[in-house]
Parts: C-alpha cells; sequence; structure tokens
C-alpha cells in the first residue's frame, strides 16, 4: 500500500527563494472527494500528468496510490473536473535534511502560498526553515481538495 506522510504549513516570508532547486506548474483536478476518498488528475507542466487516489486522512497519515496516465487523457479529465481545479507553483526547496514543496496558488487562491514536507513517520523530527509559520496540517481548509471546493478563500482574503 502507497502511503503519504506529510505536515503543512502557512508561508511566512519569500526566505525560501533564494534556496530553491526547481519548479513545477501543476494543475490539480478533482473528480471525487469526500470523508473516505479523493480521486485526482494532475498536470506537470502541461507535458505530463498522474491520476491519485488518496485514503482517509489519520493523524498525518493516509494511503495513497499514484498512476501515469496520458497527457491528453489528463486534458480531459481536468475539463471534467471543472470548477475543482488548482494551478499552482511548486517549487523544490532543500532545508533540514528533508525537501520542501512549497506552494504558491494562483487564481482564486493567489496570495496563499504553502510548505509542504513529507516524512517516514509521524514522529520523524523536522527542522522548521523560518519561513515558515502556523501549522495547517490537520486544518481541512487547506487540504487541497478543500480549496479546489472553497470559493470563499479568495473573498477572504481579498
Amino acid at each position: 500500500m502507497g502511503v503519504e506522510i506529510e505536515r503543512k504549513f502557512l508561508v511566512v516570508s519569500d526566505d525560501w527563494r533564494a534556496a530553491a532547486i526547481g519548479s513545477t506548474l501543476l494543475r490539480q483536478g478533482y473528480l471525487s472527494s469526500n470523508a473516505k476518498a479523493t480521486v485526482r488528475v494532475r498536470s506537470r507542466d502541461d507535458a505530463e500528468a498522474v491520476l491519485t487516489l488518496k485514503g482517509q486522512v489519520e493523524g498525518l497519515t493516509r494511503a495513497e496510490y499514484e498512476y501515469d496516465i496520458p497527457i491528453e487523457d489528463a486534458r480531459e479529465l481536468l475539463a471534467m473536473a471543472e470548477p475543482h481545479v488548482i494551478d499552482k507553483r511548486r517549487y523544490l526547496v532543500p532545508f533540514g535534511g528533508l525537501m520542501w514543496e512549497v506552494d504558491v496558488f494562483a487564481g482564486r487562491h493567489k496570495g496563499l502560498v504553502l510548505a509542504e514536507v513529507e516524512l517516514d513517520s509521524e514522529i520523524q523530527a523536522v527542522a522548521l526553515p523560518d519561513w515558515v509559520g502556523e501549522e495547517v496540517s490537520r486544518d481541512d481548509r487547506y487540504n487541497n481538495a478543500s480549496l479546489s471546493r472553497d470559493v470563499s478563500f479568495a473573498l477572504e482574503r481579498d
């Protein structure tokens, strides 16, 4: 079984940018999402794509299964997922022996910047960079599937 263990934080400054080693433009659409499972399609730089199935979160852990799909299929699935599509640029930022992913959102979520770090266990020690603020790992409002459905976020930040 595939497993994802991650922590997520609000980003409070641009200090991470100097350490970024690359970025990818992501479009991800949610075809189905409920308390037990989420089905997501994601394209990377409009060149490659994956279909991802995620299980229910328990603590910081959930089942995750990911499958490569043709980009043409992803484009069609993203159109089917509208309006539940998120656009963001993901930057890779090494820090403290781990690879952090910093997501800079676009569209109706413009202004939101989140940092995630994947772990080997829920009790793994993590050195926090000074550019992260409040931890939102357990705040469902910052779950990408929730963001894809929530248009009020854009209104709250204006």
